[in-house]
């Protein structure tokens, strides 16, 4: 391993020397300066991370705020997560994930230190209680996820809202004229969350727009919510024969509830979701389905950071475009005799 005492000699200068020029505690002539700057490259010294941050004013180092409420998917978020660490070491940083709920004091508490330059908040709620002090921080923020009014921030997410439209419409392509949309657990909406409440608006505004039969079900995470929901919504709905689930962990124990009543998929239902490709993929009968992008919204929400660390101006909002991957579990109604 490369020491700064190998750069002092390389460079012909003093250790103390390559130490100011790192931190620049004190003035070195320029020309000093460049010599230990080639000496470094030429040998790949890397620098104590101290020594990084009290020369650049930085700790590099950041911030992913993702509180692990009710109803989160952990899978899913931890793909954002691991998105996130990759981008940042590829940017020589580091990432400090807090996942306690805290609200405002947390960020605040965060960003009144010197422990990161800059945030990525998950979770993102419509009316979100940590806008305010966002817009206000002295430290760059990127948000995965729109909230009711994004003004002033810089946000990124797929377009769940155009996710929930396009299941839909092709359900409605392929002649379903009655459709439900099984969501995320009941606590995912009360909270407000932004990704939750736009997919909700688009599926019931292309199914307006489509005349369709439709409804909303929240469900709980779990194989037996799964069942019970099966059971009703052929009790309500017993013209059923399109479901669009954004809900991760019910999507196998759902179809297997609708088995069991005697639904084969696609022959009776056609079933798309809103979910991860190698989940639609590994089902018995693969799902059509659109994909969460979590290695492309977490990188590109580490790459709008580095330019506003950077002083560079960066847009407001980023909208990924969804797109829907047919699939084994999707076909055409069959008329009623």
């Amino acid at each position: 391993m490369v020491k700064i005492t190998d750069v002092a000699r390389h460079a012909g200068v003093s250790p103390s020397t390559v130490s100011y020029a790192l931190s620049g505690k004190r003035p070195i002539s320029e020309e000093t300066r460049r010599r230990v700057e080639e000496s470094i490259r030429r040998l790949g010294y890397r620098p104590h991370a101290g020594a990084r941050a009290l020369a650049s004013s930085r700790s590099n180092v950041l911030a992913l705020v993702v509180p692990l409420r009710a109803g989160i998917h952990v899978p899913v978020v931890m793909q954002f997560a691991v998105s996130v660490v990759t981008e940042a070491r590829r940017h020589d940083h580091d990432v400090l994930l807090l996942t306690q709920e805290e609200g405002e004091e947390g960020l605040r508490r965060v960003a009144d230190t010197a422990l990161v330059d800059a945030l990525i908040v998950m979770d993102v709620q419509l009316h979100d209680p940590r806008l305010s002090l966002l817009r206000a921080l002295d430290r760059p923020s990127v948000l995965i996820g729109f909230p009711a009014a994004a003004e002033g921030l810089t946000c990124i997410d797929l377009d769940f809202r155009a996710a929930g439209e396009l299941c839909v419409e092709r359900l409605a392509e392929l002649g379903h004229r009655v459709v439900a949309l099984v969501g995320s657990p009941p606590e995912v909406y009360v909270r407000g969350t932004a990704f939750a409440q736009r997919v909700v608006e688009g599926f019931t505004a292309a199914a307006d727009r489509a005349g369709l039969v439709s409804s909303v079900h929240p469900c709980e995470a779990s194989p037996a919510a799964a069942r019970r929901m099966a059971e009703q919504l052929l009790r309500e709905q017993p013209g059923l024969t399109g479901v669009v689930v954004h809900n991760e962990p019910v999507l196998e124990p759902l179809i297997d509830a609708f088995a069991h009543l005697g639904l084969r998929v696609p022959a009776d239902l056609s079933v798309t979701a809103i979910c991860p490709d190698e989940l639609a993929e590994s089902l018995p009968v693969p799902v059509t389905s659109i994909a969460i992008p979590s290695a492309e919204v977490g990188a590109h929400a580490v790459e709008l950071l580095m330019r506003k660390l950077a002083d560079t101006p960066v847009a407001e909002a980023t909208l990924l475009a969804p797109r829907l991957v047919e699939r084994g579990s999707t076909g055409v109604r069959t008329p009623t005799p």
